[in-house]
């Protein structure tokens, strides 16, 4: 048994398959991955790792298993699955992963390949694990997948808390304790017990609350999207580089390529030294034509690129940010309410208001170097059709904007 300290859930027991996971490579390359990719560059000190966020889920789903009485070969399966959930991850987490998808066709999840091959092969087998079946807890199948991953999961109870913790936005914190405690099966349905509406509650909340304080707040989205088209041009410019390999490398290395290439160079610089691209256009759900939610990745760049040659800019100094339309799948919880099992979203009033919050948050961006910021604004407000005057809302003053409010800023 090993012991370690941790300063979420103080101290930590790892035994059985998954101390001898611990020191596997695909285990220790998560201490090189940022939990939060780029949102260190809005809150300093968010600079823990998904190796740290995968022993909090193994000690959550411990305590699950024990409220449970889960023993025997099914909770080894749920342990090593725990703590091996995130070794699909790709650098700064899920920052470059529609990337890796688009070109792979595999998600953090789709870990089926990396379970069984190497050391973590052999020591899922030593244990008498499938592979193929912890693979299959990671993805969220079968009764004992839903404590790994499903809308009661114990990753959602660590990385809020978790969060919150190392960037000091206190939103993200839950009773999780009680959480666990309450946990139940009910016809092999994972679900919480009587009298915990207030604590399924609790995890929209926080999630409604970080999502646009730390997930998606607009400089994290703006680094996102930079280290996104930088890795998309290094791929271009790489020839010897596969989309596997991106995946598979960690923050630092990741760096170090883009550092390496002149395609890219010019973004590790502006990285290294928080010079990022401003907002032109911060658009409301609203104001934006029903077409650009569907656009994909190959008319974005046609987009881009029209916007910026307009500009008299390079291609790359032009970025569309049109992101997923707002959902909250927590609201999917069971909670028993006497005997019965209730969908909260039928159950708390809190779920319709929180939607409305999520929708009003929505924002498409365009950004671009700083010098450029107003001619761009009114060239994608013209170009992408989106509507300012009347029926779009100023984020700045509560009121109608006009296209010299709605263009620019920070």
């Amino acid at each position: 048994m090993t012991t370690i300290k941790d300063s979420v859930h103080d101290h930590i027991e790892v035994a059985g398959v998954a101390a001898d996971l611990l020191d596997t490579p695909a285990v220790q390359r998560l201490r090189h991955i940022k939990q939060l990719g780029t949102v260190q560059l809005v809150y300093p000190s968010a600079n823990h790792t998904r190796f740290e966020h995968s022993l909090g889920v193994y000690h959550l789903a411990e305590l699950a298993l024990d409220n449970l009485g889960v023993e025997g070969l099914d909770a080894e399966r749920v342990r090593a699955a725990a703590l091996l959930h995130d070794v699909g991850h790709g650098p700064f987490s899920h920052n470059i992963e529609s990337l890796t998808h688009r070109e792979t066709g595999k998600y953090h999840d789709d870990v089926a390949d990396l379970l069984a091959q190497g050391q973590v092969g052999d020591v899922l087998r030593k244990h008498g694990l499938s592979p193929d079946r912890v693979a299959g807890l990671v993805a969220g199948n079968g009764k004992y997948g839903q404590l790994v991953s499903s809308e009661l999961d114990v990753d959602r109870m660590d990385y809020l808390v978790r969060d919150a913790h190392h960037t000091g936005v206190p939103y993200g914190t839950i009773d999780h304790g009680r959480l666990v405690r309450a946990l139940r099966f009910v016809d092999d349905e994972l679900v919480l017990a009587p009298g915990n509406v207030q604590s399924a509650e609790s995890l929209l909340v926080a999630r409604a609350l970080m999502n646009p304080t730390v997930y998606t707040h607009h400089v994290a989205r703006i680094s996102k999207a930079m280290l996104r088209g930088a890795s998309e041009r290094l791929l271009e410019a790489d020839h010897d580089l596969t989309a596997e390999e991106l995946r598979r490398m960690d923050d630092h290395g990741l760096i170090v390529a883009l550092r390496l290439h002149d395609e890219t160079a010019e973004f590790a610089r502006r990285y290294a030294e928080r010079d990022l691209y401003k907002r032109a256009v911060w658009a409301e759900l609203g104001g934006v034509p029903d077409h650009l939610l569907e656009v994909d990745h190959a008319e974005i760049r046609g987009l881009e690129a029209d916007i910026a040659a307009a500009c008299e800019l390079e291609p790359r100094e032009v970025i569309l940010d049109v992101p997923s339309e707002p959902s909250m799948t927590e609201s999917s919880s069971r909670v028993m309410v006497g005997d019965e099992i209730r969908e909260l979203g039928r159950q708390s009033p809190l779920v319709k208001a929180l939607r409305t919050a999520q929708y009003q948050q929505w924002r498409l961006g365009v950004y671009t170097v700083e010098e450029a910021t107003e001619r761009v604004g009114r060239e994608a407000v013209d170009r992408l059709g989106l509507e300012v005057e009347g029926t779009l809302v100023s984020e700045r003053r509560g009121r109608a904007a006009t296209l010299d409010e709605f263009v620019g800023g920070e």
